[in-house]
């Protein structure tokens, strides 16, 4: 690093030096139209060159240091990502392993049908949180088809999956405006943008209490589509919001409750894969607003 620097500082000093050269010649030193001496133009020359030449290293060093900084922090959450990963799979392990000694010591058949239920269970938790992980995998990197979505279809259908899975302990409504014209489309992969509206208002059931109220709000902002889903849960801590999109990040408030971690990162990738966003809004006991931005097909 030193050495481009000095390298930098190179026309600055050969300036210099020619001037001071030139100088020692009383009366040979050639003055140009400007009426400079040649050795003063070419100190200018070269304390102009240096100087660029400086700005140059300057920027490349930035550019260094951003790019280091990128690695540490891509290097953090491939930590965070497998020390996530290990206590993911850590407590479903463990539990089949209680399972199986129950189901060989177990002193009847009502026990032991109890342990393969409960080692089934684990199973299928370590199959969901599989076929996620490969699902973010290669949501990431293949390609997303770009087709007209009717998203007022889509909505009613992901509004009318979730009113059935949650059976009626919870309030939910959906908002559609219809005047004075109906919602635009959404140029995308349907079943990816069916997903994501799914993955909201699955999460907004599971972390909201019996009674509580689960709105779903879709309008136009300029040229986007919104879609809100508000629950009046429990709601997010301020310290926990900026790690919410993470892959496999548990909060408080998801202990003990059935989830792999990776419901709002899918959202996330698939916001991004269709140029869109995806942010929160939450107050703690209070509740919680997820706003999906998606470009629209502007033509009606």
């Amino acid at each position: 690093m030193k050495a481009r620097w000095g390298v930098a500082l190179l026309p600055a000093v050969l300036g210099l030096a020619l001037n001071i050269w030139l100088a020692s010649f009383p009366g040979q030193n050639p003055v140009l139209y400007l009426r400079a001496s040649l050795g003063i133009l070419l100190l200018l020359v070269g304390v102009i060159l240096s100087a660029l030449t400086c700005l140059f290293l300057a920027l490349d060093a930035g550019q260094e240091q951003r790019r280091a900084d990128l690695l540490s922090k891509a290097g953090d959450d491939r930590l965070r990502f497998l020390r996530r990963l290990d206590h993911e799979l850590k407590n479903p392990l463990t539990a089949i392993r209680a399972g199986l000694a129950n189901i060989s010591e177990a002193p009847g058949e009502d026990a032991r049908q109890e342990a393969v239920r409960s080692v089934e269970m684990q199973v299928m938790r370590l199959s969901s949180l599989s076929a996620n992980l490969r699902k973010l995998a290669d949501l990431e990197k293949q390609e997303v088809e770009h087709t007209p979505v009717d998203m007022v279809e889509l909505l009613r259908e992901s509004f009318d999956l979730a009113r059935s899975q949650a059976g009626g302990s919870r309030r939910l409504s959906l908002s559609i405006p219809e005047a004075p014209w109906p919602l635009p489309r959404v140029e995308g992969d349907q079943d990816l943008l069916f997903l994501a509206v799914h993955n909201l208002l699955d999460n907004a059931i599971k972390f909201s209490r019996p009674d509580d109220r689960v709105e779903v709000r879709a309008f136009e902002d300029g040229s986007s589509l919104v879609i809100e889903v508000a629950d009046t849960g429990a709601g997010v801590p301020e310290e926990e919001l900026q790690h919410v999109w993470e892959e496999l990040y548990r909060g408080q408030a998801a202990r003990g409750i059935p989830g792999s971690g990776l419901g709002l990162a899918l959202v996330r990738t698939i916001a991004e894969r269709h140029t869109g966003q995806v942010t929160m809004r939450s107050s703690f006991g209070q509740g919680t607003v997820v706003r999906l931005k998606l470009p629209a097909v502007t033509k009606r």
